[in-house]
Formats: structure tokens, sequence, C-alpha cells
């Protein structure tokens, strides 16, 4: 069979052919290496089909390449002058600290030997180069975990001083819960969002992904960001045997906690870190299942035909629906309906999706406007609707990040986030993130890996 698409090896990480093979309504990732054999993992199940899911795009390429082409994808990013799409959010890791050890961690945070924090002006200095190759794009502070960094606060008004006009923490929220005031100080420097890890509505969820039981501290963290005025996003990673069976409380809180809850980002577990034996296909959950699982455990308050294709990023890589959250808690779809999409209709031009994804991320995930007054006349069902609408939106997504199994070098060319280095260089993050399966990474550093983890993936053997 022909190889039409390119992949790595997840023994050498080499650049190696692919392609798609379908299995009833499941697709697989196959690839072959010449010297470590045939490799499949299964990345679609399920319906909607994958190829009534495609959105094409017209690639935008970028204005400023901070490297050029040599060995090809995925080893010259930076980003290289053959990558399709811009920015839209920029993640600095100030921090390989962190104040947990989970077993599901894209960073192996708390794992290895941290190198030094990131200083107020090495931010300040990738916060430039950010600037100048990519504009005003969304910033989204990370690590590690970001917390835990003693000058966050300053880090957060230097962005907001430059002119980027959407900033994100990407947190446990531990530091919110334990420290009342945190959150306070968090919205005082200019912190439109919470990118949330919350995982579920239990606790023997929490101590199978993140070592132990976190769900008081967790539901205090929510509250804490509310209050003070912060955006969040709920952020689960999906699990299949541990919180896959949940997906529908977790959106019902969400639900629940609106217009403080602005969106929940579905995450399908991955595998990073050193995993030396191939993630099995029941250990994987895809889009269509996350979409699927919503439908039949909401009892049909949402439904999978509600969720659209990306407009930004590679089609297989995310779907979303945006809803309004009625008086007595039901959910009313705002987003088109699927088959009226235009999904294979004429393709999109990329720098076009990203400057929406970008206007809508930066409006819907930081907090809500204050509610529009209604006047003292009478008012129709209409004005109702309208006020409501202003402020009870409930955005709901789901990501699947590639690793050494699943990566697709075409998807990895149309990613929009980028992990920001010094001097402008931006590398895709899935490119980043990825790992071979002794652990061996093309980006990220590995200082002091130690045997036997897996970053977001389960304990290897």
């Amino acid at each position: 069979m022909e190889y039409e698409r390119e992949s790595v090896c997840p023994v050498c990480l080499k650049r190696i052919p692919a392609r798609h093979e379908q299995q009833g309504d499941d697709v697989y990732l196959v690839k072959e290496c010449p010297e470590h054999g045939e490799f499949r993992a299964v990345i679609w199940r399920s319906q909607p089909s994958l190829d009534l899911w495609r959105r094409d795009k017209i690639p935008s390429y970028p204005a400023q390449p901070a490297t050029g082409r040599g060995d090809g994808c995925p080893f010259d990013c930076g980003l290289c002058p053959d990558h399709r799409q811009h920015t839209c959010t920029a993640v600095i890791e100030i921090t390989e600290r962190c104040n947990l050890h989970c077993p599901v961690c894209f960073a192996v945070a708390g794992e290895k030997e941290a190198r030094p924090d990131r200083s107020v002006e090495e931010v300040r200095e990738i916060l430039a180069g950010v600037m100048r190759v990519s504009g005003k794009c969304n910033i989204q502070f990370s690590g590690g975990e970001p917390s835990v960094h003693p000058e966050l606060c300053e880090m957060i008004r230097v962005a907001k001083e430059m002119g980027f006009p959407f900033v994100q923490l990407n947190t446990n929220g531990r530091r919110a819960a334990l420290e009342p005031d945190f959150a306070v100080r968090l919205a005082e420097a200019g912190l439109d969002s919470a990118f949330f890890q919350f995982d579920g509505t239990r606790d023997d969820i929490y101590e199978s992904l993140r070592g132990q039981r976190l769900l008081s501290e967790k539901q205090t963290a929510l509250k804490r960001f509310i209050d003070a005025g912060i955006g969040v996003v709920l952020v689960p990673t999906v699990v299949p045997g541990v919180n896959a069976d949940n997906v529908g409380d977790i959106l019902r809180l969400a639900a629940e906690n609106v217009p403080g809850v602005r969106g929940v980002h579905f995450q399908p577990v991955s595998y990073f870190g050193r995993y030396p034996a191939q993630p099995e296909d029941a250990s994987r959950i895809t889009l269509p299942e996350v979409m699927t699982a919503l439908e039949i455990q909401t009892n049909g308050m949402v439904h999978a035909e509600d969720f659209l294709p990306p407009g930004c990023e590679h089609f297989q890589c995310s779907f979303h629906a945006n809803y309004l959250v009625m008086e007595d808690g039901l959910l009313k779809r705002l987003s088109a309906n699927r088959s009226g999409c235009g999904c294979k209709s004429e393709p999109q031009v990329a720098s076009k999706g990203a400057d929406k994804a970008k206007g809508f991320v930066s409006r819907q995930w930081a907090a809500a406007p204050e509610p529009v007054a209604l006047q003292d006349k009478p008012v129709d069902d209409l004005d109702r609707f309208l006020a409501r609408a202003s402020t009870h939106i409930l955005a709901v997504s789901g990501m699947a990040f590639q690793d050494a199994w699943t990566m697709d070098l075409d998807r990895v060319k149309g990613c929009c986030i980028h992990i920001a280095g010094p001097g402008g260089k931006l590398v895709p993050f899935c490119a980043y993130n990825l790992s071979s399966m002794q652990g061996e990474t093309l980006y990220r550093p590995t200082p002091g890996v130690k045997k036997g983890i897996a970053a977001h993936g389960q304990p290897a053997s």
C-alpha cells in the first residue's frame, strides 16, 4: 500500500513514511521504519468518519521564519518557512518545578532535575520575540507548575504592558487553593484566564492521575479564581478506565458554574516520556469517542453532531461547540450544525482561521463582561435571551495531542500552539513534547529523566 504521508519512528525519531488504514469505522496511522519495523496506532474511532470531518485550509506561511529549511519537518522548527499556520497561542514555560508529582504530565515535571527558573528579563525577551514574529497573539504561562515561580505576577504585568491582549495561566490550581489571596493577586496583575487542570468530579480520578485526592482543593481553587474575576477553563485529561466515564459530570459542573467557568477543554491522553512498550489501542480515546461520550453521559443535553472541526489548527486536532446555559440549566447550541458547517466546501485561509481563533479565545476564555442591564420597562424573550447570551456562553472543546506513535507531520505543519523560546523561536507544541520510547526528545530539555515515567501517559513498566 502507498505511504502518502510522513511520521517519525517511535524508537529513533527518524522521519519515516506513513499512511492511514481504515478498519471499519476506525482509522489507524501505520508507518514503517527500515531499522525498527512497523508501528500502528488508532487515531480515529467511530463516527463522524474522518473523511466527513475533513476541513482543508489554504496554508499561510511565516512572514519571518526563525529557522531555515535543513533536515525537514520536524527537525527545523523555529518556525521554518514550510510551517503552514501562524501562532494563535504562544506558550512560555517559566519553570520546570512543580508542586505535584503526577504520573500524567507533558514535561515529567517534578520527576527530573529542574533547570533554573526563567527570570523576568528572560521572559521579557521571549515576549519581544513573539511580538516581533507573531504579533499580538495569546500568551500562556506554563511549566512545570508556573504558579510556583515567585515572579509570576510581574511576568503577567510585563506581558500586558507589552500589548498582549490575552494572558492565561496553565495551572493545577494548588497555590490558589492554599493561599487565599493568590488568585486576587493574579487578577490584579492582569491575568485574564486560568487554564485549570480539572480531571473529574471524583477523588479516585485524582488518585489515579495525580497521585493524591485533590477534589476539595480543586473546588476551592475554582471558587477563588471565579471570585477574583478570572475566567476559568476546565482542562480534563481523558483516560480510558479512569475518567472517560466522567466527562458528562465534568460538563454539568462547568455549566453549573457559568459565567465564572468559560469553557471546558477535553484532552484525550497521549503518551510522552520514557514508554518502552507501545500503548495499547484500549488505552487511547479519540476525539469522536469523547464527543459521543458527552452526548451519552449528558442524556442528550449536548449531541455529538453539535461539534465542529477547527478553523485554525489541522482538522484532526480538535473539535468545538458553543452553548448558551439557560436559566433551567439546559444547554442551547449556538454554533452551526455540522450538516451546515461547510467542512467539505472550499478550503479556508489558514491566516483567517488563526485570527478568528485568537479573537474568540481572548473574548470567551476571559472573565464574562458585566451583565447587560434590562430596562425598567417590560422586556420580551429576545431581550432576555440577548442579556443572558452576553454572559452565559460555555465553550466546549477537545484537542488531541500527538505522541511518537500518532504523530502526522501534516498535522505538525498546521499547528497554531507554539512553545516560545529566546530570539522569537517558536516550536509546534507536539514537536516540542515529542519523545522516543526511551524518553529522548528533539526539543524539550530532559536532563535526568527517570526510568519508568511516562509523561501525559501511564507509568511505564
